[in-house]
């Protein structure tokens, strides 16, 4: 059974790169990012032709809206689900402007997500890890400015009255440290998709597949053995 990993906002595949190999005793793991689309339905979408006959789902921050799409759109077709570090809730009209703010440039001069909007999605311990900064940042300039300004201009609608429309298996994975998505919104997504599972990742801010791989790996393993 394959294994779909949907990366987030301003996050290319290789937000995966210390997670996947853990996954491949599980069936081949597809790694995707959200390259097209003007709305979270039209990212789904646009994803649908890569998406094999039959697979476990799981998708990250932003990811994570598209995700539910899918299963929203082929839900005969996705085993399991899991969202990580992501919510239900829609964009606020700051959320909106603050994102929008950030579009002063052209798409050409683009050189990556600023500092302090990669620090607020880090563990405090890891907003001055140069390493961290740089491969977050460096995920933004290989996606392009034009990415940037057509995700930034995506106003994430709610969906906590349509999280009874998801039946397929789900678990939800939080941060103890994720100063982006409160354990209010997780609580909401476990609470609005029937059955729903929720397990906490130890000493890791929003970005959990960067920053602590290895835990999100063991959870995903232990979730598709149970689901197998």
């Amino acid at each position: 059974m394959a294994v779909v990993l949907i990366s987030g906002f301003m996050a290319d595949e290789t937000l995966w790169d210390d997670v996947a190999p853990a996954l491949a005793d599980f069936g081949p793991v597809i790694p995707l990012a959200l390259r097209e689309g003007e709305t979270i339905e039209a990212m789904a979408e646009a994803l649908l032709p890569a998406l094999p006959v039959r697979f476990h789902l799981v998708g990250f921050s932003m990811g994570g809206f598209v995700a539910r799409e899918i299963v929203r759109l082929i839900p005969e077709r996705v085993q399991s689900l899991v969202l990580v570090a992501t919510s239900a809730r829609g964009d606020t009209e700051e959320m909106i402007r603050q994102r929008r703010s950030a579009l002063k440039s052209p798409p050409e001069r683009f050189k990556g997500l600023s500092r302090p909007a990669i620090q607020s999605s880090l563990h405090p311990k890891l907003r001055d890890d140069a390493a961290m900064l740089a491969r977050v940042r460096d995920m933004g300039v290989r996606l392009g400015g034009h990415i940037f300004h057509r995700q930034s201009f995506i106003a994430r609608d709610g969906d906590l009255e349509r999280l009874g429309d998801i039946t397929v298996p789900t678990l939800i994975v939080s941060a103890d440290h994720d100063a982006l998505r409160s354990s209010a919104e997780q609580q909401e997504l476990v609470q609005g998709i029937a059955g729903a599972k929720h397990t906490t990742v130890t000493d890791s801010g929003h970005m959990i597949p960067l920053e602590q791989p290895e835990a999100l790996a063991e959870v995903l393993k232990d979730w598709l053995t149970r689901q197998d």
